[in-house]
């Protein structure tokens, strides 16, 4: 037996494919209409443009200039191009940016200080500096009294993670804040100074931050836009209640910290629990620098969801406590956020770092639905998802019905049907050594496609291609149709795997696309490995297509 199983890895070893043998029909076809044994003049990629991938006049001389290699004179690689980078998926229009910021998702981190886990891992400006880099626009950072209470540290209190000073984060804020995007970047601030170090930190940013740090000099009724606070830092956190507390004793210190871990276990992400000054007189410099104030929620969440017409303000609720109060007052979590800021941060209890469906709050217009963005897996890649969305900027524009009117309404009609066409990938065996999937053959690579949305829009599952046996260039040559009634928060997910029949099928690369951008015609997609970096050479060939439905 076992003979014949090594003589049958041998076989398919031998029998394996080592190059691109066939193209997908409608491929092959493209290349005879369109092309001169597969290279293209000006004229036929004008038309091709046109015809096939609908885009403008305009676009046909500047792109076949920037896909023609130099040496080749007589035209264009047709097919070479099609696999290129010129070819992307998605439309780089950005969305109209002059609407309150309470109009828009922001991409948004939780912790973003920490490298690992939210017990015990190291604290460090290289996730901050990671996050702002991918377009980030929420950073949170929890400030502490050092030992001596003498300054201030950036860590998870109550934990055994490590800590860093206050300032450096800062100062990599201020560096790399619009490397990535020039929209307004939002600091939120969980709070456990007292009224000294509080302070402290006003001066701090005023001096690190200067002209970047926006200050609006009175409370406002309606959110600025981002198109007005562009290059521009907006710190958010709470004023401190005014408290009257004598000095607390060791004993109660400590049975106050023990109390503090039980809450930060139930969720609680935005208490303030210095309690050993008297807040009373609070430094002006601070509140200053404030400007979005946020609210603490406790008990009844319909009495954090009011809407004041004469300011507005940020909320923060944990994923649980979100759960729980969409199911009685979605509508009222609606009206909230057409006005004012709601964030939501994973429970306390994903010490793991791993991250929750960010729909929930999408949904009901949750503006700031804050990651791990250390903690990889398909929830992560659905956040990343959304913000591939205009141009990667970081903020992208929530639905209308969202933002506007009648908090009841629930879109239930099919406005498009997506069609998805899997032709062929390429890139594997250039991105991975031969024996990594297989060790005796090349691998039998199979992709699953499938709709994260809106309520109805949800796939019931993701729909699988045939898996195509011993190739490094499989050809699926698939279509799949999605009913999609609300384009802007639906999101295509397209994953690929190698069938292994010992153990877990392995992963092949993976990619989130927003529905709402993308371009029609045969396109490109690149895929990312599981941490969501894009892979160099793996790519996918796919064809998309909207048909309105009839009414």
């Amino acid at each position: 037996m076992q003979s014949f199983e090594v003589f049958g890895c041998f076989m398919r070893q031998f029998t394996g494919k080592r190059k691109r043998d066939r193209l997908p029909q409608d491929i092959e076809q493209v290349l005879r209409d369109y092309s001169d044994n597969g290279i293209i003049n000006v004229h036929n990629f004008h038309n091709f443009l046109t015809q096939v991938q609908g885009q403008t006049d305009a676009d046909a001389k500047s792109i076949f200039e920037m896909s023609k290699p130099h040496n080749q004179h007589k035209g264009l690689d047709l097919l070479q191009f099609l696999f290129s980078d010129l070819n992307h998926p998605l439309s780089a229009v950005i969305d109209d940016m002059n609407s309150p910021i309470s109009h828009y998702y922001l991409y948004t981190s939780h912790n973003t200080y920490l490298t690992g886990n939210q017990f015990t891992s190291e604290s460090s400006v290289k996730p901050i500096i990671r996050a702002l880099l991918k377009g980030v626009r929420g950073i949170e950072l929890d400030l502490w009294p050092n030992s001596t209470n003498t300054d201030i540290n950036v860590c998870h209190g109550r934990t055994l993670t490590a800590s860093l000073k206050l300032r450096k984060c800062l100062e990599v804020i201020r560096d790399y804040a619009f490397n990535a995007s020039e929209y307004p970047v939002v600091i939120t601030i969980e709070d456990h100074l007292n009224k000294k170090l509080r302070a402290k930190v006003a001066l701090m940013v005023k001096q690190i931050f200067g002209n970047m740090l926006y200050q609006p000099k009175n409370d406002f009724t309606e959110l600025p836009s981002p198109e007005s606070l562009k290059k521009r830092i907006a710190i958010s956190t709470r004023l401190p209640k005014s408290v009257n507390k004598k000095r607390m004793t060791n004993h109660i210190k400590v049975i106050s910290a023990i109390f503090g871990w039980l809450e930060a276990k139930k969720g609680s992400d935005e208490d303030s629990n210095n309690e050993e000054e008297d807040a009373q007189g609070e430094e002006p410099e601070y509140k200053e620098v404030i400007a979005i104030h946020s609210m603490k929620h406790k008990g009844d969440v319909r009495r954090s969801l009011n809407v004041d017409p004469n300011k507005v303000r940020r909320l923060s609720l944990s994923e649980q406590e979100l759960v729980v109060a969409c199911i009685d007052h979605g509508e009222q979590i609606v009206r909230f956020t057409q006005r004012n800021i709601l964030r939501v941060y994973p429970k306390g209890t994903r010490l793991d770092s791993s991250n929750y469906n960010p729909f929930n709050g999408w949904n009901h217009g949750a503006q700031m639905v804050a990651f791990n963005m250390q903690g990889y897996e398909k929830n992560l890649w659905l956040m990343q998802g959304m913000f591939r969305a205009n141009n990667g900027c970081g903020y992208v524009k929530k639905p209308n019905f969202l933002c506007h009117g009648d908090v009841a309404f629930s879109p239930n009609k099919v406005t498009r049907i997506l069609k998805v066409k899997l032709y062929t990938g390429e890139g594997w065996h250039m991105e991975f050594h031969q024996a990594h999937f297989d060790h005796h053959s090349p691998p039998d690579f199979y992709a699953k496609v499938g709709i994260a949305g809106y309520k109805d829009d949800k796939s019931v599952r993701m729909y699988k291609t045939k898996a195509i046996v011993d190739d490094w260039w499989p050809v699926w040559d698939e279509e799949f149709e999605f009913p999609i009634r609300v384009p802007e928060l639906a999101l295509l997910r397209i994953e690929v795997k190698d069938i292994d029949t010992t153990k877990k099928n392995e992963f092949g690369g993976q990619t989130c696309l927003p529905v709402s951008e993308l371009r029609t015609g045969i396109r490109c997609v690149p895929l990312y490995n599981t941490k969501g970096e894009k892979y160099k050479f793996i790519k996918l060939l796919t064809r998309f297509e909207f048909v309105i439905p009839m009414s």
